[in-house]
């Protein structure tokens, strides 16, 4: 029986990225974890920390807009503020084993700046 919620996992995940926090953020995931992004298929759980986990450094903030939840799945819809100024909003879809992330599939939403959105060319 799960312990805490898919929210408030969703929740420590973004608080271990943000905090730089490894050893949280490796706690949460599965041995077989597997993250898709644009930019990865399905690469596993030391892939994902030698290709992203990097990119913590370049988070400001994610302020988390809405979290949706259905069984042992939930959507997260947040938007990002880059150390460089940059904003963005994206969606990911979580599936979990029991109280551990198994799959992240992130799907790149639009550029904002000043809250307005900025037109991809």
């Amino acid at each position: 029986m799960s312990s805490a919620s898919k929210s408030d996992i969703i929740r420590s995940c973004f608080a271990a990225f943000k905090a730089k926090d490894r050893k949280r953020m490796e706690d949460l995931l599965t041995d077989d974890f597997r993250f898709t992004s644009p930019y990865d298929d399905a690469i596993d759980k030391a892939t994902y920390f030698e290709r992203c986990w990097p990119n913590s450094d370049l988070i400001q903030a994610h302020i988390l807009e809405r979290i949706l939840e259905q069984g042992s799945e939930a959507f997260v819809t947040y938007r990002c503020l880059t150390t460089g100024g940059k904003e963005f909003r994206n969606t990911e879809f979580f599936a979990f084993d029991g109280d551990r992330i198994r799959q992240i599939d992130v799907y790149f939403g639009a550029a904002y700046r000043n809250g307005a959105f900025v037109k991809d060319e």
